[in-house]
């Protein structure tokens, strides 16, 4: 029968549709299954239906899929089943079937596979209990055998006692050693404290050594192990408690700064008292000396080398090596925190402690010749203190300072490294102590500069304690000052650098001379200008103040009344009120005083008006920000018809773009008429294309494009000096000779003023210099002058950080209005070989409304401001000329 059934399969399978393609593999697993499954049926009456429910029911996951389906392409590792017991009435394997739907011919999942993750589960458990109890069963068992122990001894003892006496209890009958055996728990506590101490030390230390090895294999599992005490089943994921305790000791590390010696403080207290409690459980000493000797081997390597026995000179040396190990720590401790100090001194991160110094924070070009300034204004006092705040490195700093070659005469430079945006940093350097705070323009453009020392004021302003001092900021762009006055008040002060050396430029060109008495007047190695009140001079009128002094010329007076007003070169008849001060020109503060009225004798003098304007035809080479100021400036001073050439590289269309956004109206212009030449001024070619020899003057501007760069602007200036001066020297036989200059008529008798002419006997050229040591080149020849713009906003800097009152005298001097410097000639003044006193001068200067301050007389090489002897007579000529404050045309 059974063979029937087997040729009947096979013709079934042989006439019917091929079956789907598996693998071997496939085939193989589900003939498995499908032989269980049968043997299964066998038992039950419906054999044969269960049978076909079998064949016809398979998983999904029995398929394997092909590889370009992804996932479920992998063939997954089952656990193999055993083999079926042989049975009669087993079927055939699975291939031998054919079934035509495959969807309803899938067995259902086998009950092996799904209960194969929860076997696994409980078996893990069952691990974990097993631990579990074993670790119980060490924490219980370990003290009961120290316990057993004490007992053990006791008798030994007791035994011994037994021998002496035996003593019987009153009341109950019992032995004393009855009584001591039935008393465990305080005899056990007795015990710890005294017989045999030794050993539970000996227990103590191999427990402590063995410790960190559990907890670092098994500390991830004491959270499991509290949720089972607990009876809590947390099913949520959390960070490994390892983890979790590296990271807290991480945290304290980076907070607090004493952690590592903390730490190593607790490593050698613990190692000195694990070695002694070592010692203790193998030698015969008390604790005490255990201790101690705990601590000569942390102390002192070589101490265990006389130790004696083998269990004593192992604990000896596992010490020593720990105490090595401890040293080598606190060595690394140590050195790093030298260095860590040494490092913060180096870069400058350490606090000034000054009170009363001077505080510049940035860092520019014109910081080496204002330190210069500053300590010779310190000299008088026996040196001060200076410190620089800027975003270098201290090194770099005291490098770059070290190069100026210069005497500091007693003032300390301390620097340091920060922002003086950041408050931490300025109270780093006490700022609030500081008695003047002067900030420098940065490099950048003029918008971003001035922008910066906005937020520089901003910071200033922010700082809790009040600033004690006045701030002096250099700002870059005159349109800008406003808004820093706006958020500074009364405590900033500003100096418009840029535009300051473009007016100082045109009082030059227009007066040759005039930049080296501003040298002499705002540096602080010369005269410079002093503000104090004398009390004794109160009731005098101006004109007897003005001859008051003899080591001091007095140029105007700060009037009380009028909330402090300065008013220089006021009238005669001004009387000097009770709280006014009077504004001098002084050697220094302290080298004048008022004294007794001089004779003088003011005498017939000849009376010459100011020669009238002519026009002028002046050159501008290059192209600076604030040209559109300039422009005004020469508009205001020259006669109508004058021309103004511009030559530059920057385009017609470009120029007239800048100067309408700068606020210049160009059709506007009533007495200047503008030139426009596109060329480059180091370029001879370009350069002869021009009539240098028509000019008048000829300004040598610090071109907009290499100002960022002291040393390429000055080559580029000093350049295109030579350049003109040959070019012009080549022209001159070709001149008309007969021509003359009209603008110089009122000086016709100057030679100073012809010597500073320029060869072809009519133009004037200034040149601006931007480093004080490109002076010496341009000072060869006498035939040019030149202005040093940095050095000059360093003397006008350090100047008003002195004294914020000066900033006012300055602003007006430089201005287009108001009160000028000037340069007058002698025959406004006196005649010819006349002998006259220095107050004679100034009493006739008075009468044209002028201060004369200083002078100039033609055998003498620089100008002289407020000569010393001002009583005595001496011979003048034509020739010489005076140095006037005087109202502005």
């Amino acid at each position: 029968m059974a063979k029937s059934n087997e040729e009947s399969c096979s013709n079934l399978n042989a006439t019917s549709k091929p079956p789907l393609k598996k693998t071997k593999t496939l085939a193989q697993q589900s003939s498995l299954n499908l032989r269980v499954s049968v043997d299964n049926a066998s038992s039950s009456s419906s054999a044969s239906s269960s049978t076909t429910q079998t064949k016809t029911d398979f998983s999904d996951q029995q398929w394997n899929y092909p590889s370009f389906l992804g996932i479920g392409s992998t063939s997954r590792k089952r656990r193999p089943l055993p083999p079926p017991k042989p049975n009669s009435n087993t079927l055939p394997p699975l291939s031998d079937f054919h079934h035509p739907n495959p969807k309803t011919s899938l067995l259902p999942p086998s009950s092996s596979s799904s209960s194969s993750p929860s076997i696994t589960t409980q078996q893990q458990r069952q691990q974990h209990y097993i631990f579990y109890l074993l670790i119980i069963t060490c924490i219980i068992f370990v003290p009961y055998s120290a316990y057993l122990q004490f007992k053990l001894a006791k008798l030994k003892d007791f035994k011994l006692e037994l021998c002496c006496q035996i003593d019987l209890c009153s009341g109950n009958g019992k032995t004393s050693i009855q009584k001591d055996v039935d008393d465990d728990g305080s005899s056990f506590s007795y015990y710890i404290l005294n017989a045999d101490s030794r050993t539970i030390a000996l227990y103590i230390v191999l427990f402590t050594l063995v410790l960190p090895f559990v907890l670092y294999k098994y500390l991830d599992y004491l959270p499991q192990m509290i949720n089972f005490l607990r009876r809590t089943d947390s099913n949520k994921e959390d960070v490994p408690l390892k983890k979790r305790v590296a990271y807290m000791v991480d945290v304290f590390f980076s907070i607090y700064p004493y952690a590592k010696l903390l730490a190593l403080l607790f490593a050698t207290l613990f190692l000195i008292g694990f070695g002694g409690l070592a010692l203790y459980a193998v030698t015969g000493v008390s604790l005490a000396e255990a201790l101690w000797h705990s601590w000569t081997y942390v102390a002192d390597s070589g101490n265990h080398a006389e130790t004696e026995g083998t269990g004593q000179r192992i604990v000896s040396v596992s010490i020593s090596s720990g105490g090595m190990l401890i040293f080598a720590m606190m060595l690394g401790l140590v050195s790093d925190a030298i260095s860590e100090k040494v490092d913060s001194l180096r870069k400058g991160k350490s606090e000034v402690i000054e009170r009363n110094h001077i505080l510049i924070l940035g860092w520019s070009d014109k910081l080496g010749s204002l330190l210069k300034q500053l300590a010779i204004a310190n000299k008088s006092v026996g040196g001060g203190v200076i410190v620089v705040l800027a975003e270098k490195e201290k090194e770099e700093m005291e490098m770059d300072i070290s190069k100026l070659e210069f005497d500091f005469m007693g003032t300390s430079v301390i620097c340091r490294s920060g922002s003086p945006l950041i408050l931490a940093d300025l109270k780093k350097v006490s700022v609030s102590k500081a008695r003047a705070i002067i900030v420098l323009a940065s490099d950048e453009n003029a918008d971003q500069s001035d922008a910066r020392a906005l937020r520089v004021v901003l910071s200033l302003t922010g700082v809790k304690e009040g600033l004690r001092g006045h701030v002096v900021v250099e700002m870059s762009d005159l349109d800008n000052e406003p808004l820093v006055k706006l958020v500074g008040g009364e405590l900033i002060e500003t100096v418009v650098a840029h535009d300051v050396i473009g007016r100082l430029m045109i009082q030059c060109a227009l007066q040759p001379g005039l930049a080296q008495i501003w040298e002499d007047i705002l540096g602080f190695e010369n005269a410079e200008f002093y503000i104090k009140g004398w009390p004794e001079l109160d009731g005098l009128h101006f004109k007897d103040i003005l001859i008051s002094f003899p080591d001091a010329i007095p140029c105007g007076v700060k009037v009380a009344a009028d909330g402090g007003k300065i008013i220089i070169n006021p009238d005669d008849s001004y009387v000097l009120r009770d709280g006014d001060e009077v504004l001098v020109i002084a050697e220094d503060d302290d080298t004048y005083a008022p004294g007794p009225l001089p004779e003088v004798c003011k005498g017939y003098f000849p009376r010459m008006r100011e020669p009238p304007k002519y026009p002028e035809k002046i050159l501008f080479c290059g192209w600076r920000r604030d040209i559109d100021d300039m422009i005004m400036v020469l508009e205001a001073f020259l006669a109508p018809g004058s021309e103004l050439w511009m030559f530059n590289e920057v385009p017609e269309k470009e120029r007239e773009r800048k100067l309408e956004a700068g606020g210049l109206d160009v059709f506007g212009l009533e007495n200047i008429k503008l030139v426009h030449r596109e060329g480059n001024a180091v370029i001879r070619r370009h350069l002869e294309s021009l009539p240098l020899e028509t000019f008048d003057s000829i300004l040598i501007l610090a071109d907009e494009s290499v100002e960022d760069s002291v040393a390429h602007s000055d080559s580029r200036s000093l350049a295109t000096l030579l350049l003109i001066r040959d070019i012009q020297a080549r022209r001159l036989p070709y001149r008309d000779t007969k021509s003359t200059s009209l603008r110089l008529s009122g000086f016709s008798h100057n030679s100073w003023i012809r010597e500073m002419q320029q060869a072809s006997d009519k133009s004037i050229i200034i040149s601006e210099i931007l480093d004080s040591r490109t002076r010496n080149l341009v000072s060869v020849s006498r035939i040019s002058d030149y202005v040093l713009s940095n050095e000059l906003v360093s003397m006008a800097l350090a100047m008003v950080a002195e004294d914020k009152q000066i900033n006012r005298v300055l602003e007006e001097l430089f201005a287009e209005e108001g009160n000028e410097m000037c340069i007058k000639p002698a025959e406004f003044y006196l005649f010819d070989q006349e002998e006259l006193c220095f107050y004679d001068i100034m009493i006739r200067g008075r009468t044209r409304n002028e201060i004369v301050i200083g002078y100039r007389q033609a055998s003498q090489e620089r100008a002289i401001i407020n000569p010393s002897e001002k009583s005595v007579t001496r011979k003048w000529s034509l020739d010489d000329v005076f140095v006037v404050i005087a109202p502005g045309d």
